[in-house]
């Protein structure tokens, strides 16, 4: 059995592992069950501040983890990583657009880029299966989905751009223990920013995500919507930074920390 047929049980480092030699899964959820995990963002040192600043000002989208130096591509707070290589997939950006997604960053990671990590949604994964919530996206072995909203960001300097949410379909009776078991995990997005019509995030269909999968809802399923750790990567397209890399929506960084090292 290959490790991507018992990621759960993996420890990080050898998660890692698995991504430094290019195995790159559909998606980190469910992998290295009880373990943080974090979303990235590196930006040029001119743009730290800002990017930084970004942070502060938009907590709920970008609970920040950890920030290294500039050129510096390791990892040493939250983890023993190698941002270039212990992620399964990367994005790069050159003025908003993106122009590659690669397994390693290697040969684009530059000696004034400053990384960033923020907490992820997958984190709290484990808690509410513990609670009793479905995660219909983890049955159906897809990405979660992902959505740009109408609802913009506190700017910050030279970035500006819109909240992006993942959504969980979660059974009627158990919506109010969804949000519960989340709020009790600021440092992965916290509680819902939103439960029910999509349309009031300005989402037009669930059938078709931004980023991620779509995923089938059971019968009388309500659509939960938390802020998300690609927002910054919707800021970027909004805002046309000359150069960003970026972690690949729904494959993330597994951190060292044990999900009980964030909650209050």
């Amino acid at each position: 059995m290959t490790a991507l047929e018992q990621p759960a049980i993996l420890t990080p480092s050898q998660a890692r592992e698995v991504f430094r030699t290019g195995e790159v899964p559909e998606t980190t959820s469910g992998w290295c069950r009880g373990y943080v995990q974090a979303n990235l963002l590196a930006v040029p040192r001119d743009l730290a501040f800002d990017a930084l600043l970004f942070a502060v000002r938009n907590p709920r989208p970008c609970p920040l983890l950890e920030v290294t130096d500039p050129g510096d591509p390791l990892v040493h707070d939250v983890a023993t990583a190698d941002l270039r290589t212990d992620l399964p997939a990367y994005r790069v950006y050159e003025h908003g657009r993106l122009v590659a997604e690669v397994p390693d960053v290697t040969e684009y990671w530059r000696d004034d880029l400053v990384g960033l990590l923020f907490g992820c949604s997958f984190t709290f994964e484990a808690a509410l299966a513990a609670a009793g919530v479905p995660l219909r996206h983890v049955e159906q072995g897809r990405n979660v989905p992902m959505y740009v909203t109408s609802r913009p960001c506190r700017p910050a300097g030279r970035l500006a751009g819109p909240l992006v949410v993942s959504m969980r379909p979660v059974p009627p009776d158990l919506v109010r223990t969804a949000a519960e078991v989340t709020a009790r995990h600021p440092a992965a997005h916290g509680a819902p920013v939103h439960a029910g019509d999509p349309a009031e995030l300005g989402i037009a269909s669930l059938d078709r995500p931004d980023f991620g999968d779509a995923v089938t809802a059971e019968p009388g399923d309500v659509p939960v919507f938390w802020a998300c750790g690609v927002t910054p990567q919707a800021v970027v397209m909004a805002s046309e930074p000359p150069f960003v890399i970026t972690h690949s929506p729904g494959r993330m960084l597994i951190t060292d920390r044990s999900d009980e090292t964030l909650t209050p």
